[in-house]
């Protein structure tokens, strides 16, 4: 061995522990940077494998009723390569065991081995045999009911309930998130989607020889907006409701919205652990230079070049930097293990693999050695131009100036140990301001990482209690009279019933569209509540459009702007209508209009497609009983049950992630403040020897020391807690879709979360070093040369 690479050992075990704590914080950047792109692309692959063999649809579209010769139409639009029709209905379900009712999207089958798209990965079981009452059901229901081939349930199939007997239980790229609508996560013991022979849903819902859904494929190179515009017109004789492309459709729409924060947090949380990997490499290098003058000069005296000097503090860097590498590789490929098995839990795929792209892999290597690199620069300069006879010779003593309690008077009445902290940060402001910045990335990365329950906390209380208040809403299978609520008003513990009407529709302004509904709703209802962006309630304006925020940003319209309205249900036709308000809304993309408006808009009498219910909890199995019995629901939402679902599904979500997170927060802290306090101890020990031979005691050196840590870290706090809502308002926005926002709400309890996790991770570290402190050797210290 190299008489330089010997030293070189011998430096890093002597640093040890100050060397793993690098290592760690790069890790860290690494492990987010390989588990964030290796879970991205496993998604990724895994989906495209999964559409590409089971022909997932590109264009989908629903309407009233057609007839099957329409298909040829269709096929022969320009772009289309195939489109298959089918018979979808929504029904309400009665298992055994589940209080409540449950819902089944009732879905057309072809035969075996006959679909032309959207076809069926069966799991379990066999296809059903026309005739018998046989649905094959998605693996979510099956499982959340300990379902398998034989088992049995009731449905409310076209106004008569009927026995269903499970065939099988299959996938499908279509329902690879399988989640109700108007629900905001997966309630898989009230949701499923149910597959049948369609000559039985044929019979069952009148529809021989009929469709009331269509998907089709596009060929390549294909427009998807002109394949739509061309479907709208001839499927609107029909009662068609609007094509829309895969960004619409709801299971792909949640998976891609799923890649996006994935890409996200890979490209905004990384750049904080390099950055901070790379200070602390350029501190201990300096004050590794620094100390070894000598060394370096007796070298240098020696014949080795300033090259040779150089290359071997480079080489010190880079045995911590490939330390952190192997940590974060280590640590990134275990985590996205265990992101991929959280995903299979909520993304019906048959398979899914955790995969890292070498090439990821690679520029994440790349990154963090130039990060590592880019530290060096200061000190390998230093360590190239110190000329022999200037290094062997002592370092010219520190210039100390007036402090800042001396320039304004009142030294006199500050302890000297205080004093003392003073002017050692005087003397090295820019280490002082570097620690207490990482120290702040630490503290904003811990106050993000506590946002999300705040967001959380705010998107359940905002949707599901101030803005929509009903216990229920209850749609109908098709427009009805408004008595039809009175008759919804008279079941059991219903305390009161509101109408809503839902109308599909176009929305166009200037060069921008949006597939839509709106929704019409009594004025001075006391169940739906509209909130505007200043956060205050008002009622539904009786003329003209109330917008979602989001919507209105879509769209690009504000209130006082008309928009154009294409009606796609009865009568149809063009209408135009004001912008009257802008409503605040964290879930869907929705218009609301008062009822009589709306209905003077799109020329119809009035008519009800739903109602919202508030129900007495005393009687809430009554009322759910009853629901069961209801033929005229097609599907019900009930908010009790959702909102456990949701706080459900999200804590097994969220305490993965925060767990990773805070493991971070804390890792950069406990790199940042015991590096600072090693360095401190290093360049002072002579110093604090000297004070306690003068007499002073072992709490007043440890004072001079943590004192300045402590200060430091006290200083970062209000940085912190800025950063924190920095980054909280960068996810916030990158999570901003058309399914859902996160709202941007940090409470302060989440900053002092935040900061107390903080500010024990930094005494964790300066204890350490004061257990150094209180072992000072004073007779070895006092021995050494300055």
């Amino acid at each position: 061995m190299k008489a330089l690479d010997a030293k070189l050992f011998r430096d890093l075990w002597r640093i040890r522990l100050q060397a793993l704590a690098i290592a760690l914080v790069i890790g860290c950047g690494v492990a987010v940077v390989i588990m964030s792109f290796g879970a991205m692309r496993s998604l990724s692959e895994t989906r495209d494998a999964y559409y590409d063999r089971y022909r997932f649809a590109d264009v989908f579209a629903k309407l009233k009723r057609a007839p099957l010769t329409l298909v040829d139409d269709i096929s022969a639009l320009p772009g289309v390569a195939r489109a298959e029709p089918r018979i979808v209905h929504y029904v309400t379900l009665d298992i055994p065991g589940l209080d409540r009712p449950a819902v089944g999207e009732l879905v057309s089958l072809a035969e075996e081995g006959k679909a032309a798209l959207n076809a069926i990965l069966l799991k379990e079981g066999r296809y059903p045999r026309p005739g018998h009452g046989e649905v094959i059901v998605s693996e979510n229901l099956a499982e959340a009911h300990g379902w398998h081939p034989g088992a049995a349930f009731q449905g409310i199939l076209n106004g008569r309930k009927r026995t269903l007997v499970v065939s099988g239980i299959a996938q499908s790229p279509e329902f690879v998130y399988i989640l109700d609508p108007g629900q905001l996560v997966p309630d898989n013991k009230t949701f499923g989607i149910l597959w049948m022979p369609r000559e039985e849903l044929e019979a069952t819902f009148d529809l021989d020889g009929a469709f009331n859904q269509i998907s089709v494929t596009l060929m390549r190179g294909a427009s998807e907006p002109d394949v739509i515009e061309r479907m709208d017109n001839l499927l609107a004789p029909y009662g068609g409701t609007g094509a829309y492309g895969r960004d619409e459709q709801l299971s792909h729409a949640f998976l891609d919205q799923e890649l996006q924060q994935l890409r996200t947090i890979a490209t905004l949380i990384p750049p904080i652990f390099l950055g901070v990997a790379s200070f602390l490499i350029n501190i201990i290098l300096s004050r590794l230079v620094e100390t070894e003058r000598e060394q370096i000069g007796l070298l240098k005296a020696f014949g080795y070049g300033a090259g040779e000097v150089g290359w071997h503090y480079l080489k010190f860097a880079l045995v911590i930097v490939i330390g952190g590498l192997a940590i974060g590789a280590a640590v990134g490929l275990w985590m996205g293990v265990q992101m991929t098995t959280l995903y299979q839990q909520y993304f019906r795929f048959p398979f899914l693999y955790y995969r890292i792209d070498p090439f990821v892999l690679l520029a994440s290597f790349a990154v963090s050695l130039a990060a590592g690199m880019l530290g060096t620069i200061g000190a390998v300069r230093a360590a190239t131009r110190l000329s022999p006879a200037v290094a062997m010779a002592p370092a010219p003593p520190a210039t100390y100036r007036r402090s800042l309690f001396e320039f304004i008077g009142v030294a006199q009445w500050i302890p000297a140990q205080t004093q003392m902290i003073i002017r050692h940060i005087e003397r090295w402001p820019l280490r002082a301001l570097t620690t207490s910045l990482g120290v702040a990335l630490s503290g904003g990365l811990l106050v993000m990482t506590f946002y999300f329950f705040d967001a959380i906390d705010e998107l359940i209380d905002s949707y599901y209690f101030r803005s929509n208040r009903q216990d229920a809403t209850v749609d109908f299978l098709e427009p009805l009279d408004p008595r039809a609520v009175g008759e919804v008003g008279r079941m059991p513990g219903v305390r009161l019933a509101e109408p809503l009407r839902e109308v599909p529709v176009r929305l166009h302004f200037e060069h921008r569209e949006k597939l839509v509904r709106i929704y019409g709703i009594l004025p001075n209802t006391t169940l739906k509540r509209f909130i505007d962006v200043d956060g205050k309630s008002f009622d539904v304006p009786p003329e003209g459009i109330v917008l979602g925020d989001h919507l209105s940003r879509t769209l690009g319209a504000q209130v006082g702007n008309t928009i154009r309205t294409d009606i796609l249900e009865g009568r149809r036709g063009v209408g135009e209508v004001r912008v009257a308000a802008i409503v605040r809304e964290n879930v869907g993309l929705s218009a609301y209009m008062e009822a009589d408006a709306l209905n003077r808009l799109i020329g119809e009498g009035p008519a009800v497609t739903g109602a919202q219910i508030m129900i007495d909890p005393t009687q809430t199995s009554a009322f759910y009983g009853t629901l069961k019995e209801t033929p005229a629901t097609g599907m019900v939402m009930l908010r009790e049950p959702a909102i456990a679902s949701f706080r459900d599904t999200l804590a097994k979500n969220m305490l993965v992630v925060i767990s990773f997170y805070v493991v971070f927060g804390v890792t950069i802290t406990f790199g940042v403040v015991y590096n600072a306090a090693r360095i401190m101890l290093s360049e002072r020990a002579r110093e604090l020897a000297s004070l306690r031979v003068l007499g002073f005691t072992r709490g007043d050196v440890a004072y001079i020391l943590l004192g300045e840590l402590a200060l430091l870290v006290a200083v970062a706090l209000l940085p912190a807690c800025a950063l924190g809502y920095l980054l909280s308002w960068v996810m916030s926005h990158a999570m901003d879709t058309d399914l859902f926002r996160i709202p941007l709400v940090v409470r302060p309890s989440t900053y002092a979360t935040g900061v107390v996790i903080l500010i024990l991770s930094a005494a964790a570290s300066a204890l350490a070093v004061a257990w150094r402190v209180n072992r000072l050797d004073l007779i070895a210290v006092l021995k050494t040369r300055d």
